[in-house]
């Protein structure tokens, strides 16, 4: 089996945590079986694991979220990194293509799909080996998994079946119609006809999809996939694929599901409820408190209420209106105040404008042992690195030296540099310039 994980979104239902690089399901707000801090990535990719399915993962995503996944997950997974964002069919277009072409699969594999942030039970990824015997088997064309519902919800789609088959021990379903989004009343009716949610996930052989993926483009390589990236038909999988489909069966999933898609399902299922320097007083109720600010906040009284402290903002909201968040935040247009990156993370601590239009940003910087920055040069900004804690080496326009607390490195435009921690390293770096953009980057070789 290969699995593609898709993760993209673009972080503002879950602000001010999540900004247009640190996306929901990078946050660790989540508890694995030893209570250690967990994201909803890591959480699924665990229990792929766990589930004990011989599963070759490859993660589709943007180049935004790349330092993120090999952050989390380690340099080890397979990452199919999309030129652009073109909604889920694009994204499965080139990561199909990446296995049959640059992978050599067979066009015999069997490929699902799957959200990268689904909130479920162990047994809902046993379902997955339950949707591809149903495609090996030659069924169907495609394997659907549908999610048993608990209330008539209005915000997901529906699957209406058909009649029952089985392979095996295996149950399935021919999918008779599907029904977008309905009314509650409409989702009520639905459900007594047995219907199911969709829960995203789809299931299909290689050379399945690559016949689709040729009626868009002409190609020969992945690399011609890639660089025609652009022309393919900026759609979702479902109207693109699915719905233009006769052949297809659904296997249900029975169990606990969730779209930790707001502030309100999320704090459902988080185990503190309060997070970072907080202090809560016995007189709040069902109230969650996360603080990724290094100073205090302090609760009384809440009721009802998520309270979201983070570098790019503060959240305070009733936990049923937060699923109202998205459209508030959308004219935020700041650079993000906090990333995570391959090689550890920054926060910004000041971000000044002065009377001659001169700007200065300053960021506390942390390397993870062993791990490196790239060696670069910037072309409107001076740097200043003073080191605060740790040992690492610097190397300022091919001259490599040590630094450790207390030292000072001065870095003008045009001068080549880079830093490699030896030590867990601490730095902070002030920016000076007229423009400050994480784009004025020039990247080089550097062996050390």
């Amino acid at each position: 089996m290969n699995i593609i994980l898709l993760s993209g979104g673009s972080g503002k239902r879950l602000w001010p945590l999540s900004n247009e690089t640190r996306s929901k399901q990078f946050l660790r707000l989540l508890k694995n079986d030893e209570q250690e801090n967990e994201s909803m990535v890591q959480r699924v990719y665990r229990q792929i694991r766990s589930a004990g399915i011989d599963a070759h993962i490859v993660v589709a995503t943007g180049k935004s979220q790349v330092d993120s996944i090999q952050s989390q997950l380690g340099h080890n997974v397979d990452i199919v990194q999309e030129p652009e964002r073109r909604d889920t069919f694009p994204a499965i277009a080139l990561a199909s293509s990446y296995l049959a072409l640059e992978k050599q699969m067979s066009p015999d594999e069997v490929v699902v799909v799957l959200p990268v942030d689904p909130f479920a039970e162990l047994h809902y990824f046993k379902t997955l080996q339950k949707m591809e015997a149903v495609i090996q088997a030659d069924l169907a064309n495609m394997s659907l998994m549908g999610i048993r519902p608990t209330y008539p919800s209005a915000k997901y789609g529906y699957i209406v079946p058909d009649g029952i088959g089985h392979i095996g021990s295996v149950e399935y379903r021919r999918v008779d119609r599907f029904q977008e989004k309905p009314t509650e009343e409409l989702a009520a009716q639905l459900i007594e006809q047995g219907a199911l949610w969709n829960g995203g996930v789809f299931a299909f052989k290689l050379g399945y999809l690559m016949d689709i993926v040729r009626q868009h483009l002409e190609f020969e390589t992945y690399a011609d996939v890639y660089s025609k990236y652009s022309q393919l038909t900026k759609i979702s999988f479902d109207y693109a694929v699915v719905e233009k489909e006769s052949s297809i069966a659904m296997v249900e999933y029975d169990g606990v599901w969730k779209d930790l898609g707001t502030w309100n399902t999320l704090t459902e299922v988080m185990n503190d409820a309060a997070v970072g320097k907080v202090i809560m007083a016995d007189t709040c109720e069902n109230s969650h408190v996360i603080n990724e600010l290094d100073i205090p906040v302090t609760v009384l009284g809440a009721k009802n209420l998520v309270i979201a402290a983070s570098p790019d903002g503060i959240l305070i909201s009733d936990k049923h209106q937060s699923s109202y968040l998205k459209p508030l935040v959308d004219h935020i247009q700041q650079r993000p105040m906090y990333e995570e990156r391959r090689w550890g993370e920054y926060k910004v601590l000041d971000y000044t404008t002065y009377g001659d239009d001169s700007l200065s940003l300053t960021k506390h910087m942390y390397i993870k042992s062993g791990k490196e920055i790239s060696y670069q040069s910037h072309n409107v900004r001076d740097e200043i690195w003073t080191i605060v804690d740790g040992t690492g080496l610097l190397v300022l326009d091919g001259h490599t030296r040590n630094v450790r607390r207390g030292d000072v490195a001065y870095i003008t435009k045009g001068m080549k540099h880079a830093i490699k921690a030896v030590s867990d390293l601490h730095f902070i770096e002030v920016q000076i310039g007229s423009e400050l953009a994480e784009s004025d980057i020039e990247r080089y070789e550097w062996e050390w």
